[in-house]
């Protein structure tokens, strides 16, 4: 919540998808930790980024590999509760690990418990109460509360009931939460929702509940226009995680290979961004981004300081 810079890592599904060559069914990254060699592969993965960070004298934000941890997901791949308490758990520990190693005086480590929507990220699907939500992530988040997670981090959220509910689940457990809202090339939630209009609904819904607003898995030429203002909801994001594609979440759904954009172009378009919001101050990538790609962003955010 200060005025310091954080980065955080790029897309960790796609990067072990595309680029290491993982299987990684319904997309859970958390299901490395129960492979040969998985806890060493995300350990190599988030040390990239950490190394990075540490080179710039920034700081940076751990983010679980916990996105698809929870109970309809675990379900999915044959997991019990028991599991995924564990796996949270477990994911937490390795970047407990990481932290230890890497923190110094110039950059502080923040660690974020993930947490991904109940349904399809991109379509409104199997859509919940706002109480329907809250019970459905406070298995998850309690769990994650009971470890060393300095917060939540629910991403990739497309409708307004299930961010209340998340924000309700965290209150309840104990533990900040960070929203972050995806958007398609209209800037608009897949729901419809113009973007301020929903960080509004969920602070009258939660008493401001959520520690701040991001946005990710979208292009910035999808949201930039939805920014262009100077309304007070606004003040609310602080952080932004783009794809590398500006594609749309349809032609993505329908890609068979990877686009990886351009790094350098993705990083002045967060220059600009940064420009204009002058709080906003945590920035990483999404789907189709890489350590290239932060290093870029990285680059052109603390140029315009």
């Amino acid at each position: 919540m200060s005025e310091e810079l954080f980065i955080t890592d790029g897309g960790l599904e796609t990067t072990l998808l595309f680029h290491d060559g993982y299987e990684l069914p319904e997309f859970a990254a958390f299901d490395l930790l129960t492979q040969p060699g998985g806890y060493e592969t995300l350990q190599n993965y988030y040390r990239s980024y950490i190394i990075l960070a540490r080179a710039n004298e920034v700081g940076f934000i751990l983010e679980s590999p916990t996105w698809r941890a929870s109970r309809k997901w675990g379900d999915k791949l044959g997991y019990s509760s028991g599991d995924l308490r564990e796996i949270n758990r477990k994911s937490i520990a390795l970047l407990q690990d990481l932290r230890d190693i890497w923190e110094s005086g110039k950059t502080d480590v923040v660690i974020s418990g993930c947490i991904g929507p109940r349904g399809d990220g991109y379509n409104v699907s199997e859509k919940m109460t706002a109480e329907d939500a809250r019970k459905y992530h406070l298995e998850q988040i309690e769990t994650l509360s009971e470890t060393q997670a300095d917060l939540v981090s629910a991403f990739t959220i497309n409708y307004t009931e299930e961010a209340v509910g998340i924000s309700q689940a965290a209150e309840a457990a104990g533990i900040p939460a960070v929203i972050s809202f995806t958007v398609g090339t209209d800037g608009r939630l897949p729901s419809g929702q113009p973007l301020g209009e929903a960080v509004t609904t969920v602070d009258q819904a939660t008493g401001n509940g959520p520690a701040y607003y991001m946005i990710n898995c979208a292009h910035p030429s999808h949201f930039k226009g939805a920014l262009n203002n100077e309304e007070p909801w606004l003040k609310r994001i602080r952080g932004i995680r783009a794809n590398a594609s500006a594609k749309s979440h349809a032609e993505l759904d329908a890609a068979v290979d990877l686009d990886e954009g351009d790094p350098t172009d993705l990083g002045a378009r967060y220059a600009e961004l940064k420009n204009q919001w002058r709080h906003f101050n945590i920035f990483g990538g999404c789907c189709g981004t890489d350590h290239r790609h932060v290093e870029e962003i990285c680059k052109a955010v603390m140029s315009t300081n």
